[in-house]
This record gives C-alpha cells, structure tokens and sequence, in this order.
C-alpha cells in the first residue's frame, strides 16, 4: 500500500513530475540569466565583436573628418549619408540583447552620445517666426512627369524668388508661361533659372569649369535693399564598382563657386541651388565654410531632399550670409521631379 502510494504521488496525469519544483522564469530577456553562459563566459566577456562594431560607428561619428578621400572619395561618400549612420546602433543592440551582453550594451552608448550631439538638434523645429519673404529651390528634373503640377506648387508655396535647375527642351517654354503671371521677372542661363517678383539684373553666368553653363549670379532689388542671388547646378555625383565616388569635377566646381561669392561685391548673398551634396561633405566647403543653411539654422528636421521617392540626403540647398537671418525652411511636397523642392524664409 505505501509503495502504491508513492508511485502516485511520482507519477502523475500526462506523465509530469508534480512533486518537482517549477522551472523559474529568466524574466524579461532573461535578466536573470546575464551571468556566466554554458560556456562559462561572463556578461562582459560575450559580445566583444559587437562591442567593436559599436566602437568603429563612434568613431566613424566623431572622426569623419579623417576618413580620407583618396581612395573612391570614401571621406565625401560617408559625410553624405553620415546621419544614416545611427542606424548601426538599433542593428547592434538586438545582438547584445540576445548575447546578454554587458559590454556591448555599454559600447552602444557612445555613438547614440555622438549621434545625438552631431544631429539631435535637427530633431526639433527651429523655426523663429514670421520673416519678410520666401525663397524656393528646385531641380525640376529634365525628366519631370508633371510640368503643370510642379509650376501648380511652385506659385501656391508663396515665394518671391524661385530658382530653378536642369531646366531643358520644351519644359523650359512651359515653366516661363506658367510661372509668368505670378513672376514678372526671369532670366534664365544654360539650364538654371530665376523667378522673382522683384526686378532683376546685373545678371553673370559663373564659369563652374564644366564648359556649359550651369550656374550664374543676378542682382535682385528687394523691398528691403538690394540682394545677389546665385543659381547653381553643381556637377552630378556617381558611385562606382570601379571608381567609388566620382565628386573630382563638382568639387572643382564648387571651388569655382565658392571663389565667385566671395568675391561678390553686394554684402547680402543668396544661394540657391543643387549642390550635389550636403552640408557635412567637407569638398562643399569652399561654399559652405562662408556661408549659413537656412536648413541648419531654421528647419524642420533633417530636411532630405533626394531621392524623392525616399529622401535620403539633402543636396538641394539654400544658404546665406551678409545679415540675412533665415527664420523657417522645409520641404515642398513631391511633384514629378526626382528631387524635392526646398524652401525658406528670410528676415533682414
């Protein structure tokens, strides 16, 4: 009868072990198990590759600057999508979460630290209220599958000066008869373009050592003084298997154009154009180092402009100097261009 009794008690219904204790539970992502694994390693000897991995994202973060360009322009290429580089950390922390590693987890916060001081402050609205008038940027794209619908927004954004770029063929007659009414004043040059409802003049093709023009400078009078307005169309970028990223003739280019506004007699300057490449891109600066982004000064996030179809770097840009204070920029919805157009508003 006893001996009955405890093969009872042992064997209960479905075969299971009442008399066992429950397994415990390793609680959220088994906190509970971040010791030593089967292999007898401690939460800060797993994950060390992933630890590394961290390192090289901060790294590449705070020393961008010194990844050189000689070999494919590596240094250009990483600045323009350096941003993008943050996405490195939510990659990582999934390993280190499943590895329950220490190490990693902590390696981690030094390129969300970076990130956030490189670019956090792009997160928020910086705008600075109501400013005196609006300047628009846009690549058209000479392949454009709306004409109508990209001179329809260009005339509902409210701007007084409009610039144009890869103006060509019979789309360049369409933009000056559907902009005309809205926009007195025009001039065009090669393939740039500029709309205004202030008069225009003084106007000069800048030699971007391309052989065509593709950039120029014009004087408009605005209600508040007179403005020199620069339209440019820097040379087009490409990523190679066999030669990386060829920047050689828009960084001759912009070279050209940096020398031409500093050298620009009227104090108050515009730039609108697209640069083929982004404010961090250290061959930008001989335009970039003498003059503000109104994107960086006043925007609305990170204000990517191409690709249209998933905006993943800002080359469209719009900057200043000489006292003007820009108080608001954006991003106009998509049209039948590639590139979105880019907007801002300034204040004496």
């Amino acid at each position: 009868m006893t001996q009955a009794d405890r093969t009872e008690r042992i064997a209960a219904p479905g075969g299971a072990d009442e008399s066992a204790p429950a397994a415990r539970s390793g609680g959220f992502l088994g906190l509970r198990n971040w010791g030593r694994d089967a292999r007898g390693a401690t939460t800060w000897r797993r994950g060390l590759v992933i630890a590394a991995l961290a390192g090289l994202t901060a790294a590449l973060l705070a020393f961008h600057a010194e990844v050189p360009n000689g070999a494919g322009n590596l240094g250009s290429l990483l600045e323009t999508f350096l941003p993008w580089l943050g996405l490195a950390v939510p990659v990582l922390l999934v390993p280190a979460l499943l590895r329950r590693s220490a190490t990693a987890l902590l390696a981690l916060l030094l390129p969300v630290v970076l990130w956030a001081n490189l670019f956090g402050g792009l997160l928020i609205d910086r705008s600075g209220g109501k400013g005196e008038w609006k300047v628009v940027s846009h690549n058209v794209a000479a392949a454009n599958t709306d004409v109508p619908g990209t001179i329809r927004g260009l005339v509902a954004s409210g701007a007084q000066i409009v610039a144009l770029q890869e103006l060509a063929g019979r789309a360049l007659h369409s933009y000056e008869t559907g902009l005309a009414e809205a926009y007195p004043y025009h001039t065009v040059e090669g393939t740039v373009g500029l709309w205004s409802k202030y008069p225009i003049s003084g106007v000069a093709p800048v030699d971007l050592k391309m052989g065509w023009t593709r950039a120029f400078r014009a004087q408009v009078g605005t209600p508040q003084g007179p403005v020199a307005v620069y339209v440019a169309h820097l040379p087009s970028v490409r990523l190679k298997a066999e030669g990386g990223f060829t920047v050689n003739q828009r960084d001759a280019s912009a070279q050209a154009l940096g020398d031409a506004i500093e050298a620009e007699p009227i104090k108050k300057v515009l730039l609108l154009g697209d640069l083929n490449g982004t404010m961090n891109d250290r061959s930008l600066a001989p335009v970039t180092s003498q003059m503000r982004s109104a994107q960086g000064a006043a925007g609305d996030g990170f204000g990517f402009s191409w690709p249209a179809s998933f905006p993943m770097a800002r080359i469209d840009q719009i900057m200043s100097k000489g006292g003007l204070e820009p108080v608001d920029s954006r991003t106009l919805p998509r049209d039948g261009s590639d590139h979105l157009a880019v907007v801002a508003t300034y204040r004496y």
